[in-house]
C-alpha cells in the first residue's frame, strides 16, 4: 500500500516564545507547528516542504481563554475543543463556541488550534469567515515585537496573511456579543473533509424592533472570506421578516464575483449555497437580536 510521507525536516521544541521566535526567524523555510492538523497533511502531500518544525506545544501561556476589556482573548494555542466548552465563551461570545464546535471531528477539534487555523488561512476553514464577521484582532509576535493586526487586514489570499516571516499567531481578542445583537455562523459541510463548501456568519444589532447594525460575511466560496456589503446594508432599517431578509440575501452574489469551483461544487452552486445561507444566518440572528 502507498503511504504519504513528508520530506525530510528538522525538529526543533523551544520552551520560551522568544526562543520560538528567534528559531523562525534563524530558520528560512522553518514553520510553526500548533496542532498539526492544516500543515501535517499538506507536508504528506510535499505541498508543503519547511526544513524545519517548531513545535509551539511546550511553551506555557499560550492555550489561555480570558476576559479582555469586555471581550475576549483567546489564546493561540486553545483547541477547538477548549473554545467549544468554555463556559467564559459560551457566556460572552455564545457563536465563536458553536462554531468551534462544528469544525471536523472529535480528534480534529481536541488537537486543532485557533491560531493555527487563522495562520493557515485556509479558505473553507470556518473560524476566519466568523472572526471576520465579529472585528476580532489577531496579535502576533516577531523578532521586532507584538502588533495587533484587524481581521479585516488579515487574510490576503489562499494560505496567505499579513503575518511577516518568522512572527507567531499570539492570541485571537474578540468582542462580546452585547444585548440586542444577534449572531449566527452556518455552512454546508463537505461530506468527506468537514470543511465549509459555504460559510456564512451574520451579526445584526435590532432596537425598537428595526436593525441597526448589520455584518454578513461569507467564506468558502472565495478566495479569503469577504463581507457582503450590498446584502447588510439592505438589512439596516428592517423588521427581519422573512421577505426582507431574502430581498437581502438575494444581493449576495454581488460580492462573489469571482467565487471558486471544484470537483464537488461549481462556481454557480457556492453562490447559490451562499445566497440561501445567507438566509438562514440572518433569520437566525434576527431571532436571536429580538430575543
Amino acid at each position: 500500500m502507498y503511504t504519504m510521507r513528508p520530506a525530510e525536516f528538522d525538529y526543533r521544541h523551544p520552551a520560551t516564545l522568544a526562543e520560538a521566535v528567534s528559531m523562525l526567524t534563524e530558520l528560512e523555510e522553518a514553520r510553526p507547528l500548533a496542532g498539526g492538523h492544516s500543515l501535517l497533511p499538506m507536508m504528506k502531500l510535499r505541498l508543503s516542504t519547511p526544513e524545519a518544525l517548531v513545535d509551539l506545544g511546550g511553551i506555557a501561556g499560550l492555550d489561555g481563554i480570558a476576559e479582555d476589556d469586555g471581550g475576549l482573548r483567546i489564546g493561540a494555542l486553545a483547541t477547538h475543543a477548549s473554545v467549544a466548552d468554555s463556559e467564559l465563551v459560551q457566556a460572552r461570545c455564545p457563536v465563536l463556541a458553536e462554531t468551534a464546535a462544528l469544525i471536523g471531528d472529535l480528534q480534529v477539534r481536541n488537537r486543532g488550534t485557533i491560531g493555527g487555523s487563522v495562520a493557515h488561512a485556509d479558505p473553507a476553514a470556518d473560524y476566519p469567515t466568523l472572526l471576520k464577521a465579529l472585528g476580532a484582532v489577531i496579535s502576533a509576535v516577531g523578532r521586532d515585537g507584538e502588533r495587533e493586526i484587524a481581521v479585516d487586514e488579515f487574510f490576503i489570499d489562499v494560505f496567505t496573511t499579513a503575518l511577516q516571516p518568522g512572527e507567531l499567531v499570539l492570541s485571537v481578542r474578540v468582542p462580546s456579543t452585547p444585548t440586542g445583537t444577534g449572531a449566527v455562523y452556518v455552512k454546508h459541510r463537505h461530506p468527506a473533509s468537514s470543511y465549509a463548501v459555504v460559510g456564512v456568519a451574520a451579526v445584526v444589532s435590532v432596537e425598537e424592533a428595526a436593525c441597526t447594525r448589520a455584518q454578513l460575511t461569507i467564506g468558502g466560496a472565495v478566495r479569503t472570506p469577504v463581507h457582503a456589503t450590498a446584502a447588510a446594508e439592505a438589512l439596516l432599517g428592517v423588521s427581519g421578516s422573512e421577505e426582507e431578509i431574502t430581498d437581502a440575501a438575494g444581493r449576495v452574489a454581488e460580492s462573489l464575483p469571482d467565487a471558486l469551483g471544484d470537483l464537488y461544487a461549481s462556481a454557480e452552486y457556492r453562490v447559490h449555497l451562499a445566497t440561501v445561507l445567507a438566509k438562514r444566518a440572518c433569520l437566525a440572528a434576527f431571532e436571536r437580536a429580538s430575543s
